[in-house]
């Protein structure tokens, strides 16, 4: 296996778990939150819809065209951050997929 195809295996994981809890149905945000300078684009967008709209999207983007991934990736301390006042077992489900995502990218 590919690490392109490791990565797509692992965000398709990562979109099961966002829906399965809720957190993939979420407002696209305007074209203007997509700008923003802040990490996670946290003063224009919630996490689950920079999961999806950005983090999902960009690394799919990657994947499927087998462009050269990032050096590494560690979104899983934000997400539980984020994820704190979330149910345990919500908070550990989305972070442990995320984390498997950051592995497959930091390792490809």
């Amino acid at each position: 296996m590919t690490a392109h195809d490791a990565l797509m295996q692992a965000l398709e994981n990562l979109v099961a778990t966002l829906r399965s809890v809720d957190m993939w149905r979420v407002e696209e945000p305007t074209a203007a939150a997509f700008a923003s300078q802040q990490p996670f684009c946290v003063d224009t967008m919630a996490m689950p819809q920079w999961l999806r709209y950005v983090f999902v999207a960009r690394l799919e983007t990657l994947a499927e065209a087998e462009s050269p991934l990032p050096a590494s990736c560690d979104v899983a301390p934000a997400v539980d951050t984020w994820l704190k006042d979330a149910s345990p077992s919500v908070r550990r489900v989305v972070t442990e997929a995320v984390a498997e995502v950051d592995r497959v990218v930091t390792e490809a």
